[in-house]
């Protein structure tokens, strides 16, 4: 039972990993010993954050602009030559857009959905190989999709794309969830509350206001994320398929 949560010497991909949940995510897995590589579309800010972590452990950067298909594929072909094992996929880059329901663009409608799910779908659908071959009966492959509480309640924000998205990402992976265990492959959601990020930076002046909406007093924190994507992905959790785990200090409960 002791070594329960252990992943050391598994490989991670973290799309999203140069900043925000991402970049928390990635931090715990190379801390615990995981290869861990993390890809964004701003290469100097992801090198950066692959030289801090790679300070701990092992932590490759890998340049990629996950939203379209070409860019899809192009990042996937790149993990498939460098790893024909994958142990952890972990789905986190993503958009947000804000504007009122009267003026809200197609372009910001179609780009928050391209990146956020459709996007998310393919490159889980490319690494695949990667994924079973990695994957044993007793300690599956892991997908671990980050959606967000704003897909199970009211955001009470003007960001209509990104809560349909999210929402949209915890049904597939309940679908994923029951299909991908054939091959055992378990996929799990996050769904995460107020953390500090760049997507919430705009409220986090009002941040001890919104800590009193949290029924634990809070905002997340890197060792909440760390802690539950680590969880996700060892042994601890193989039994554990198509979830959605909200992370958010009770948000959810007491909306």
């Amino acid at each position: 039972m002791k070594n329960l949560f252990d992943v050391a010497g598994k490989v991670a991909v973290v799309t999203g990993g140069s900043r925000g949940i991402g970049a928390m995510i990635a931090r715990g897995f190379v801390e615990s010993g995981v290869k861990t590589y993390i890809t964004a579309r701003k290469e100097e800010e992801l090198q950066a954050t692959a030289a801090e972590l790679s300070q701990l452990g092992e932590c490759i950067a890998l340049p990629s602009n996950l939203g379209d298909l070409e860019g899809v594929a192009a990042f996937a072909a790149a993990i498939r030559e460098r790893e024909p094992q994958l142990h952890i996929l972990v789905n986190n880059a993503g958009a947000s857009w804000g504007a009122g329901i009267d003026e809200f663009p197609e372009s910001g409608w179609d780009k928050v959905m391209d990146l956020n799910v459709k996007s998310l779908f393919f490159l889980t659908q490319q690494l695949l190989p990667a994924l079973r071959s990695a994957a044993t009966a007793d300690d599956p492959a892991r997908v671990i999709n980050i959606g967000s509480v704003n897909g199970v309640t009211h955001s009470h924000m003007n960001n209509y794309s990104y809560s349909a998205s999210k929402a949209a990402v915890h049904h597939l992976t309940r679908h994923l969830g029951a299909d991908l265990a054939v091959d055992n492959i378990n996929v799990n959601a996050i769904a995460p509350g107020f953390f500090p990020s760049k997507m919430t930076a705009h409220l986090l002046p009002h941040e001890a206001e919104l800590a009193k909406g949290i029924p634990r007093g809070r905002l997340g924190r890197e060792e909440d994320a760390a802690g539950t994507a680590i969880y996700l992905s060892s042994r601890a959790s193989a039994w554990v398929t198509g979830n959605i785990i909200c992370l958010d200090g009770g948000h959810v409960a007491a909306a």
